[in-house]
């Protein structure tokens, strides 16, 4: 990495080799590991980008009380968390909390597909147990409530504080284009926005879900107390932003009533055609097409709509179509992004 002149390293620490029994036992084999990765890493150059949960809680924790189906995991995070900022935090330029919250508790809790595999069963049969309606908002409220505590052990970190380290959160957003110029197709593009974009952002920028969200929802929605509410807001530095994909959006008026779930909880139809012509190329990744726009696009939107804060391009999508490789395009935009346009994006 040296030799290609990279200038920043991202990874992830895995919060069961720090803490595998998920208590304050630390394993200092696994500590010793990290650090001598990391001191590597600042030797040769390379400020360390570190996100904290990456998808892996502790076993333990997933056995004593259902992981982060339980507000209990919060103050677990915030131990683990206090800990890599100790340990970690006089080297470490950047901290991400979790990685794309809304794929863990959509692939983990709606669709079941990822770990550790919950759901209603008229989603997936395989699925032993879980509720698409309900748990996925319960997992990324704790997601928050977490976020929102690691954030405060950050704060008073002086490690952290001597080498002016900031910390965010690294969100997925599609960007999201109206199926037709109808006021309808206009407010489901918004609408789900709200849901995959806003589900976390909103919150960690405002203190609260987006509207749309507590209106569909009702009781389903977890709530914040004033006293959370407060931690949330604005507790970021930047905003991380892992772009790979844009889709059209159309209003869903048909929604069964007995089958609720997130998927479905935007009333809004996602699609990547119109008219049979795709909105961009099929990517190699499942799911993803090639819509270099769309970078850009999420980014005006997070700048207009979110207090215009600090953003990092910290996931982007490297494809194969025929005999071409696509990351040009992408590259090339998200390096436009980077150079510092965001107060001239319009």
């Amino acid at each position: 990495m040296k030799e290609l002149n990279s200038d920043v390293f991202r990874m992830s620490i895995s919060w069961s080799r720090i803490l595998p029994r998920g208590g304050s036992h630390k394993n200092m084999e696994g500590i010793k590991f990290y650090k001598s990765l990391i001191n590597e890493l600042v030797k040769n150059g390379l400020q360390v980008s570190v996100t904290l949960f990456h998808w892996d809680l502790p076993q333990v924790l997933e056995d004593k009380y259902g992981g982060f189906l339980s507000r209990r995991v919060v103050k677990d995070y915030r131990k683990f968390a206090k800990i890599c900022f100790q340990e970690f935090g006089d080297k470490v330029k950047f901290w991400a909390t979790f990685n794309e919250p809304k794929v863990y508790s959509v692939a983990g809790y709606d669709r079941g597909i990822k770990a550790p595999g919950r759901c209603s069963k008229f989603v997936n049969p395989e699925c032993e147990a879980g509720n698409s309606a309900t748990e996925p908002y319960i997992v990324s409220h704790n997601i928050l409530l977490a976020h929102a505590a690691g954030v405060q052990e950050f704060r008073k970190c002086k490690k952290c504080q001597s080498i002016k380290a900031k910390i965010g959160m690294a969100h997925s957003p599609v960007w999201y284009v109206p199926y037709s110029n109808t006021p309808a197709d206009k407010e489901a593009a918004q609408r789900v926005l709200d849901f995959e974009y806003g589900w976390h952002m909103h919150p960690m920028t405002y203190g609260d879900y987006p509207e749309s969200m507590k209106k569909i929802l009702g009781k389903r929605l977890p709530r914040f107390s004033h006293s959370e509410s407060r931690k949330l807001k604005n507790s970021y530095d930047y905003v991380g932003i892992n772009y790979y994909s844009t889709n059209y959006a159309a209003d869903l008026k048909n929604v069964d009533p007995t089958k609720p779930r997130y998927t479905t909880d935007a009333h809004a139809d996602r699609r990547t055609e119109k008219n049979g012509v795709p909105i961009g190329p099929t990517a190699a990744s499942a799911n993803v097409v090639v819509y270099p726009k769309g970078m850009r696009e999420i980014v005006k939107y997070t700048k207009d709509r979110y207090k215009n804060p600090v953003m990092y391009i910290t996931e982007n999508e490297m494809t194969r179509l025929g005999n071409h490789l696509c990351e040009s395009e992408v590259w090339a935009a998200s390096r436009r992004i980077m150079v510092g346009q965001f107060s001239t994006l319009s």
